[in-house]
């Protein structure tokens, strides 16, 4: 039987929280099936005729369909109310918000309102939350303020059965304990790798169950002298190079960047044109903390990488060996949160904070700036965004992309407030507000 996504307002009628199967050889079957099942949304869907209310649309996965579209078993079907006037979005859209208070789930149409469809670890922090787009897989990571941190996943709704993975921890002959996950990437071949605190790198190569610690990078020489910065020792930012599953740039803070081609078993540094301020002058020759706050590669131009720095905005054209600075034309050079278009390897987005000694954006008016030129110029994305009176805080996962034309782009405040755009910035919605201080948003593999 087909699953059946409906928006908040309709799942309210009926009292759930989740998506609804109904059997049928098509969407209209499926729907009218719904209705005998459900007599409470009979005339909300489908009119008296049997058709589609005027602004009523339905899609399969990511594609528009019409009644007579045959759907499979396990075909998921979102029941969408269109946006009238022609603005851009109306598909559907699911996001994962890692919060303080646990993992919310987030459907509804694309530029409009999302609706909270359910939540995942009540009271538990979730500092990260994504679905590996290659197998559909969940993962969360969950950190207990008395346990520690977890990893679980599910192959399911998100909103249904968790397992704990077996892993990421240190093994034995290793002084070290996990205090954070940071975050999970799909690879290339088959490999997921996850990043710690303090500053690890793991493996897994069945799909998320158990991980392994890549020692390569654990063992670097100068790794007894890093240090951490605010958030302590982190590797947050990891970046695969399509289609070579042996090559790796990751992004640690305060340890800079460090690549690989082997798989992991060797490392350069690479730091060259990265400018810590935050370090005196005459100190700098010999300094190795270079606090990387969040780093992202251009898909479809492996070499290009950009970079949110602690003070400064880079570009690096070589694969992240030598970096420079393109923040000239920003109100501020101090952020966390860093998005690329997947499409454009030009074009760039990212929320300045005034600095590390005032964590919040500018004059109190909430912009996200993009550049279309590769840093050589940027703009104010400002359209449905407050403008003053907005002392938020972003974090380094709370703003994601789409990767849908026109451009999706999605980021979650502290305060508890998402906003989200579906014509790449030009115009945002609230889409979400009063949620607990929010860590990391993504969406459901598209």
């Amino acid at each position: 039987m087909a699953r059946i996504v409906l928006p908040g307002y309709l799942a309210s009628r009926i009292g759930v929280d989740r998506p609804l199967e109904a059997a049928g050889a098509t969407a209209g079957e499926a729907l009218r099936r719904l209705e005998i099942d459900h007599p409470a949304l009979a005339g909300w869907v489908l009119d008296e005729r049997g058709s589609l209310r005027r602004h009523v649309q339905v899609f399969r996965g990511d594609r528009q369909i019409d009644l007579e579209a045959p759907v499979a078993a396990d075909d998921r079907l979102y029941v969408v109310a269109a946006i009238s006037g022609g603005r851009p979005g109306g598909e559907p859209v699911e996001l994962l918000v890692g919060t303080q208070k646990g993992l919310f789930v987030l459907r509804g149409a694309r530029g409009g309102r999302l609706d909270v469809a359910g939540r995942a670890f009540p009271g538990e922090s979730v500092e990260y939350a994504m679905q590996d787009p290659a197998t559909g897989r969940t993962f969360a990571a969950v950190s207990h303020g008395q346990f520690g941190p977890h990893l679980f996943f599910t192959d399911g709704d998100p909103l249904g059965e968790w397992r704990e993975a077996e892993g990421p921890a240190f093994p034995s002959d290793v002084e070290a304990a996990v205090t954070c996950i940071w975050g999970v990437e799909r690879g290339e071949g088959g490999t997921l790798w996850a990043g710690v605190a303090p500053a690890a790198l793991f493996r897994s190569d069945d799909g998320g169950e158990s991980w392994q610690l890549v020692r390569g990078l654990w063992d670097v020489p100068t790794r007894p002298r890093w240090e951490g910065g605010a958030g302590g020792l982190c590797l947050h930012s990891i970046c695969p190079w399509p289609g070579e599953p042996d090559r790796l740039a990751v992004g640690i803070s305060a340890a800079g960047v460090w690549r690989t081609e082997d798989g992991g078993r060797s490392w350069e540094w690479g730091v060259e044109g990265l400018v810590p301020r935050y370090v005196p002058e005459e100190a700098r020759a010999e300094n190795i903390s270079f606090c990387v706050h969040k780093m992202l590669r251009a898909p479809l131009e492996p070499e290009t990488l950009y970079m949110q720095f602690h003070g400064g905005v880079y570009r690096s054209d070589d694969a992240g060996a030598t970096w420079k600075n393109v923040a000239f034309g920003l109100p501020a050079d101090f952020g966390f949160p860093l998005a690329l278009d997947p499409g454009d390897p030009d074009r760039a987005f990212v929320i300045p904070l005034v600095a590390d000694h005032d964590r919040v954006t500018p004059n109190g008016r909430l912009r996200v700036y993009e550049t279309r030129d590769r840093g050589a110029s940027w703009r104010p994305l400002t359209s449905g965004l407050p403008q003053g009176g907005a002392w938020l805080t972003i974090l380094r996962q709370a703003f994601c992309d789409d990767g849908r034309d026109p451009l999706g782009l999605y980021f979650g405040a502290k305060s508890g407030e998402l906003f989200a755009t579906a014509d790449g910035g030009a115009s945002w919605t609230v889409a979400a507000e009063r949620l607990p201080a929010i860590s990391s948003v993504r969406c459901a593999a598209r």
